[in-house]
């Protein structure tokens, strides 16, 4: 039953929805001919989807059903009854729009003033694709799928020959059967040359969901699986999601600045403090961060292994910025010799000593090569504050998982949307915006009633 209050669900998706600008965002059918029969409203269908997110359904087949038995829905879609195909649709055709609301929706967080707007952390997931691995092809798969295509065509070509010549034994295959299985093996090996043609410019092909990538699942008792990479960015004060990405990339390099700035346009400010684990440790967008009014705290991840196992790590080399030079564990001093450009495309300043090392006594603790370079970047200086930062602000920085891991926990291991219905990134986007904004309305909603307050009331201000 819906309450004559403003404390119910319903009534904050009705007047959240009442303050959408259906025309603004491009939404199919918000502009109507007078002619004909009118389309249904997407406002309604807004709210339908909304409901349905935030009971955990999102079949449109089950949000039609919804329609017919819950008075709850009957009551926010006025008594229409969308059939599953349009309910389908209205997701398939607004996924710009439904983009596009879920930042409506953060602005108005940001009006009602449930984000701090100071401090934000950052991190991303994985979500499974509508793709199976088996329909993921990389050039290896690809080559090892030929070659068994190619053994199995070998072995009936020869049971065809030999029923050819024998005479027709009532339990072997008949040389019909034969040519019928070669004929789809045939098929299949010119399906995968054709694969194996489009990965020459391609390291990676999904044949379902073109956009989906193989990637590392973060647990959920699979190690690799199809999928996307959401990037979610959180504020401090209330766990609000502030705004979000979806990515086909495994990794988090090279996010943290397009994410910081998305959080900057929405809360309208031009500094703010960014928490960030390991995955988000690239030096230049770091380092453009800084520039831009973007505090960093971001951890650094472990120095990997070398080949030579009593090697010292660069750690063990102290840096002296105004002499610009690194003294070593045996206190020889290394001095700029050169900029080098590594294969990953980055310029370095190499630091070595040669005379020092060609007489150390300790440089078979310390490299199996004739001398020990040091490789730095251009914009470490900004690197050393940021882990000097990070170092000294545990405190704040331990904030970070218990800030941005609270959506994860509602939304995946509580409603359980660990996978997208929809294929391709644009779709994916959309799915994920209507998750978003079930969780922030439900969130934003408790907010406001614990404080005595009811949000449809506060929204319609």
């Amino acid at each position: 039953m819906i309450t004559s209050g403003g404390d119910h669900i319903c009534r904050v998706i009705q007047a959240f929805t009442e303050q959408v600008d259906m025309v603004a965002h491009g939404n199919k059918y918000a502009q109507c001919k007078g002619t004909g029969s009118p389309p249904y409203d997407p406002r309604m269908m807004l709210n339908l989807y909304l409901y349905g997110y935030l009971q955990r359904i999102r079949s449109s087949r089950r949000l039609s059903a919804e329609t017919y038995r819950n008075v709850e829905v009957m009551w926010l879609m006025e008594g229409l009854r969308p059939d599953d195909k349009t309910v389908c649709n209205f997701r398939k055709d607004n996924a710009k729009a439904l983009r596009d609301t879920f930042r409506t929706f953060s602005r108005m967080c940001r009006e009602l003033g449930l984000y701090g707007g100071e401090t934000e952390a950052v991190d991303s997931t994985k979500l499974r694709a509508d793709n199976s691995r088996k329909n993921n092809h990389n050039p290896t798969t690809v080559a090892q799928e030929l070659a068994r295509i190619d053994k199995r065509i070998s072995e009936y070509m020869n049971a065809l020959e030999e029923a050819d010549a024998a005479e027709q034994d009532e339990s072997a295959p008949s040389p019909e059967a034969l040519r019928a299985v070669l004929e789809k093996l045939r098929e299949r090996k010119e399906k995968f040359e054709g694969f194996l043609a489009r990965l020459q410019t391609e390291s990676e092909l999904s044949t379902v969901d073109p956009d989906a990538r193989l990637m590392k699942q973060n647990g959920d008792a699979r190690a690799l699986d199809v999928g996307y990479n959401v990037q979610t960015i959180v504020d401090a004060k209330h766990s609000m999601i502030v705004d979000f990405d979806v990515t086909n990339r495994s990794d988090d390099k090279g996010n943290l600045r397009a994410m910081a700035e998305k959080a900057k346009d929405i809360l309208e400010t031009d500094t703010l403090i960014l928490l960030a684990d390991k995955g988000y440790y690239d030096g230049a967008d770091i380092a453009d961060c800084e520039q831009n009014g973007i505090t960093c705290l971001v951890a650094k991840p472990a120095a990997g292994g070398t080949k030579h196992a009593e090697s010292f790590t660069r750690e063990e080399f102290s840096y002296d910025a105004s002499r610009d030079c690194y003294t070593c564990p045996y206190q020889a001093e290394l001095r700029f010799m050169r900029t080098q450009r590594h294969s990953n495309g980055r310029e370095y300043r190499v630091y070595a000593n040669y005379a020092a090392c060609r007489t150390c006594p300790g440089r078979e603790q310390c490299t199996e090569a004739k001398h020990r370079q040091i490789l730095r970047l251009p914009y470490q200086d900004t690197l050393d504050i940021v882990d000097e930062r990070t170092r000294s602000n545990k405190a704040l920085y331990r904030k970070r998982q218990e800030i941005v891991e609270h959506p994860f926990g509602t939304v995946k291991a509580v409603w359980g949307y660990k996978q997208f219905l929809c294929r391709t990134k644009p779709m994916a986007i959309a799915e994920t915006a209507l998750a978003y904004l079930a969780y922030g309305l439900r969130r934003a909603a408790n907010i406001f009633k614990a404080n005595g307050m009811s949000l449809a009331v506060a929204i319609r201000g």
